[in-house]
């Protein structure tokens, strides 16, 4: 029986691995354990993981150790970055378009309708913090 992205995450690993993930809850136990089970890895592993949106998300991120690629799959998303000058860039994205959040830089996203993306993260050391 084949998983789904949206349900289970992948990671990808030292050594050209992939493993699929436990169910996705979304609360921070789930990337808390994700981070142990994979923290050999370090700042090599990837997070591979599909998102479904209808309203703006209410955090900013940062991801402090690598990239991370957004691509829209269906829809439309603006991804919003603080860069490191104190400015903020906003990126319009539509079905089949991507941007890279470089390390360090603190990212949101706005949706007005429905967009679902797909997520490449570099998660160790990832940061929060309110919208």
């Amino acid at each position: 029986m084949a998983d789904k992205l949206t349900d289970n995450p992948v990671h990808l690993g030292l050594g050209a691995t992939a493993f699929s993930e436990p169910r996705f809850t979304g609360d921070p136990a789930w990337y808390e354990a994700y981070g142990q089970r994979h923290a050999d890895d370090g700042a090599e592993g990837r997070l591979v993981s599909l998102h479904k949106f209808t309203e703006p998300w209410d955090v900013w991120e940062m991801h402090p150790v690598g990239a991370e690629v957004v691509m829209c799959i269906k829809g439309e998303m603006s991804l919003l970055q603080q860069l490191e000058d104190g400015s903020e860039k906003q990126i319009t994205l539509g079905e089949g378009e991507y941007a890279i959040n470089p390390p360090g830089v603190w990212h949101t996203a706005d949706v007005e309708g429905e967009a679902t993306a797909l997520f490449i993260t570099a998660g160790q050391g990832t940061e929060n913090r309110d919208r």
